[in-house]
């Protein structure tokens, strides 16, 4: 008896990948993937979204529905089907009244008798499950009911809603539910199962036989790895780029040193990164016991040195090409830069791997860190919309890069468990006495001395309780934050949209931008400070925008000074400042999005589900019982099944694992639900195996496979991934979030690597300033964002959403109450 061979239909839901997983793994089959707007099949019409003002889903056919008989794309299709045991019809957003939501679907409905095989269908739309009741199918003689459920409704009683049919003729069945989802009980198992005997049995009595002559159209589920796109890469006259051989063949040279009582990351960053220009800092800022009750604490803190010289790999969505360059070498300015073209597979994913490879240290490479040298920098939300074929309005009104990378050669690592710090330079070439490891650790041994660095040990004070109103800047700042009624309707049209079937949860978010002085008034008295009773009107007549080139400045105090006051007031496992690709961020995210060690192990930390702090909730019991509750729960479990999706479709088949579901965690101001989802990378194999049913190769898998396939973070997004990005995009104005909803961390050049999501953090860009007029005439500001949001679902109140998302605003909005210069 062969193996059994199913075709998984691909309506772009976040969960397919789960569901492929399932059937390969239970029923011990090759399942081959097909997008249900495949190209070379049946023409469809385009995804219409539906009218972000009612939510109601716009209506196309094609004509005929199912083409001419004739048509040689049909025959084509129906062709692919006979090389299958069955077909499952994958469940995804919207209508099945709409073409461009069930696609190729239709055409399998209205197989002839001759063409049928066993067919699984799900849902398509969440509107359509809540519609589908006990009673309307006594007007579908076609189809036999096989169970149902009962719910209680306060206007109606109780309501019987049908979960499962099969026809009474044909090789079709269908489900209302998720038997994939990781909350999915064995009996969920029992149920593919028992279809599969059955669908087993019906081609047995039909004497089917499979057609396997040429290749199919369908895919393996797995995606092809990145590796693969290093065959080929374009060079000049097929000779290799500069930057293909700079710095390659690197070795590690380390030093460690004691780390000094009292001795805390800024005091490390000031010592031995206080000449460059820009700056990387990953900080476990609560590390240290006394500085937070938080249930996760980072071990390492990675700073990054000499970025003056560090190589950049930079992108922005809408290029055509990526940028490397070099501003100096050696000490002395080269000003190295070239555009790579980017096309097809050929995308910054495949460059970036590229060049990686070539640096990659063996395994036997002794470590005592996580990170000795590599990429760190950051990715934007838009980096990720891109990837998931999420459009951007055109043209975009700026040139920044979505993409940043710095190739760091130079860092210092403090192990915060074993107390010591490492000194590390990865280098090609033999290091001399006195180097800049050396004098390094010698400044970091002088920090010994406590009358040679400044107190960073004042007492944490918890985030302020009074609304965001009263609070009363100290300094020339004009906070502008969310109007709280526009806030509310828009989570009443994200409900509309989720009752369309749309998407089953929308994570809306929007942003607080704050205008205050230049780093270099920020210590000025406070004169510029606008009349309240005009501030409106003089902000949209002043308030000029003015775009400079961006170039490299010297690290302002304000934007260090928020960043120490951040860690001090919200320490989180995951902080960060940067200065990098003409962007300033400062970080306290408390979440994980991927973390990957060189074996292939992978682990995500999706977190969903916040409750503040405060006199009614202070203890984790206390958070426990409001966080699991249907609503709260609800959201954390769609994020964990996509993803568990996401790292199916590069880990393959049963190997991902979720150890930790629905975790209750303190933090410094707020109690957050986790869940951890972890898998394995597949071996490498070869790519002509994707057509043989085996996992798709080419090139072994990395971390950095895992990384793209995952963008932008599902926690962010909502799901179906896709359709709620897009919905999003209508509904926020197609405002860019930036680095907010991104990812920032590294990747090692020994295959490790570590990325947070870009939450609780506030961000500006060298480019973005406004002309405010002051006492002295017209003076330049700076222009912060903060952004901030919350999964909306049919169980969340526009109250509730609101409150959620000004719990996330306080946290990083307060650094600019406090008076400046208490550092």
């Amino acid at each position: 008896m062969h193996r059994p061979r199913i075709l998984f239909l691909d309506a772009h839901d976040s969960f397919s990948n789960n569901i492929t997983s399932l059937l390969a793994t239970l029923l011990n089959a090759d399942v081959f993937v097909l997008p249900i707007d495949d190209p070379l099949l049946p023409s469809q019409t385009p995804t219409n979204l539906p009218n972000t003002s009612t939510a109601t889903t716009t209506t196309t056919t094609t004509t005929p529905p199912n083409g001419p008989k004739d048509d040689p794309r049909r025959a084509r299709f129906i062709a692919e089907l006979a090389r299958y045991d069955a077909v499952v019809c994958g469940p995804g957003p919207g209508s099945p009244d709409n073409d461009a939501d069930v696609g190729l679907m239709r055409h399998v409905w209205s197989l002839a008798n001759s063409e049928l095989l066993p067919v699984l269908g799900g849902d398509v739309g969440e509107a359509e499950w809540e519609a589908a009741r006990w009673e309307p199918f006594g007007a579908c003689p076609d189809l036999v009911p096989l169970a149902w459920v009962e719910e209680q409704r306060e206007d109606t009683g109780t309501e019987r809603i049908l979960m499962a049919v099969k026809h009474k003729a044909k090789p079709f069945w269908g489900v209302q539910y998720h038997p994939e989802s990781v909350c999915t009980e064995e009996e969920g198992n029992k149920v593919i199962l028992n279809w599969f005997r059955q669908a087993q049995r019906w081609n047995e009595e039909m004497g089917r036989v499979l057609k396997l002559d040429g290749h199919g159209l369908a895919r393996t589920a797995t995606k092809p790895s990145l590796l693969s796109q290093l065959d080929g890469w374009p060079t000049e006259h097929g000779t290799r780029q500069w930057w293909e051989v700079l710095e390659a063949n690197p070795e590690l040279h380390c030093t460690t040193v004691p780390l000094p009582d009292g001795v805390q990351i800024p005091d490390i960053v000031e010592a031995v990164a206080s000449e460059c220009s820009e700056r990387i800092v990953l900080d476990s800022a609560n590390a240290a016991p006394a500085t937070s009750r938080a249930d996760v604490r980072g071990r390492y803190s990675i700073i990054a040195a000499g970025l003056d010289e560090a190589l950049r790999i930079e992108h922005h969505v809408g290029d055509s090409y990526a940028t490397i360059k070099v501003g100096s070498f050696g000490g002395s300015p080269v000003n190295l830069t070239d555009k790579i073209p980017l096309d097809g597979d050929r995308d910054v994913w495949g460059l970036i791997a590229a060049f990686h490879q070539a640096r990659h240290l063996p395994a036997t490479e002794p470590s005592y860190t996580p990170f000795v040298g590599g990429f760190m920098g950051y990715i934007t939300y838009e980096q990720g919309l891109s990837r998931i074929g999420v459009s951007l309005e055109q043209p975009r009104p700026h040139h920044r890069p979505d993409v940043s990378l710095a190739w760091v050669t130079k860092s210092v690592v403090v192990d915060h468990l074993q107390q010591e710090i490492h000194v590390q330079h990865l280098s090609s070439a033999n290091l001399e006495r006195g180097s800049w490891m050396d004098q390094a650790a010698d400044k970091l041994r002088s920090l010994q001395n406590p009358q040679r660095r400044p107190s960073f040990n004042k007492p944490v004070v918890a985030p302020s309780t009074l609304p965001l109103k009263s609070r009363r800047p100290s300094m020339s700042v004009s906070i502008q934050p969310p109007q709280t009624k526009e806030y509310e309707a828009k989570v009443r049209v994200c409900q509309e949209y989720i009752a369309a079937g749309e998407s089953y949860e929308l994570c809306l978010t929007d942003q607080t931008s704050i205008i205050r002085p230049q780093s270099d008034t920020l210590l000025r008295p406070n004169t510029a400070h606008l009349p309240p009773s005009s501030r409106k009107e003089q902000q949209q007549q002043q308030h000029l925008p003015v775009h400079p080139s961006p170039s490299p400045s010297t690290p302002s105090s304000s934007s260090w000074a928020l960043f120490k006051r951040l860690r001090r007031h919200q320490p989180a496992p995951f902080a960060s400042y940067l200065r990098l690709g003409g962007a300033t961020l400062v970080s306290a995210s408390p979440e994980r999005f991927l973390t990957y060690d060189r074996g292939g192990r992978c682990s995500m930390r999706p977190m969903k589900g916040t409750v503040r702090k405060s006199a009614r909730v202070a203890t984790l019991a206390q958070a426990e019982r409001i966080l699991h509750v249907p609503k709260e729960e609800a959201e954390n479990l769609m994020i964990v099944d996509l993803v568990r999706h996401d790292l199916h479709g590069v880990c393959g088949a049963g190997r991902v694992c979720v150890p930790d579901l629905l975790r209750v965690e303190e933090y410094q101001s707020v109690f957050q639900m986790i869940t951890v989802v972890e898998g394995r990378l597949p071996p490498a194999l070869p790519a002509s195996a994707a057509r043989d049913g085996k996992a798709a190769g080419g090139g072994g898998y990395t971390g950095l496979d895992v990384l793209a396939a995952s963008l932008p973070p599902g926690s962010m997004t909502g799901a179906p991934k896709k359709r709620s990005c897009e919905i999003l995009q209508e509904i926020e104005g197609h405002k860019e979030r930036g680095l907010y909803s991104g990812v920032v961390g590294y990747m090692c050049a020994t295959g490790r690597g570590d990325w947070s999501v870009t939450i609780r953090s506030l961000f500006r860009w060298d480019d973005e300033q406004v002309v405010v007029n002051g006492d002295e005439g017209p003076e330049t500001h700076e222009v912060w964002r903060i952004g901030a949001g919350g999964a909306v679902t049919i169980l969340s109140t526009p109250e509730g959403e609101r409150e959620e998302m000004f719990t996330k605003l306080a946290g990083p909005l307060r650094i600019f109450g406090e008076e400046p210069g208490r550092e």
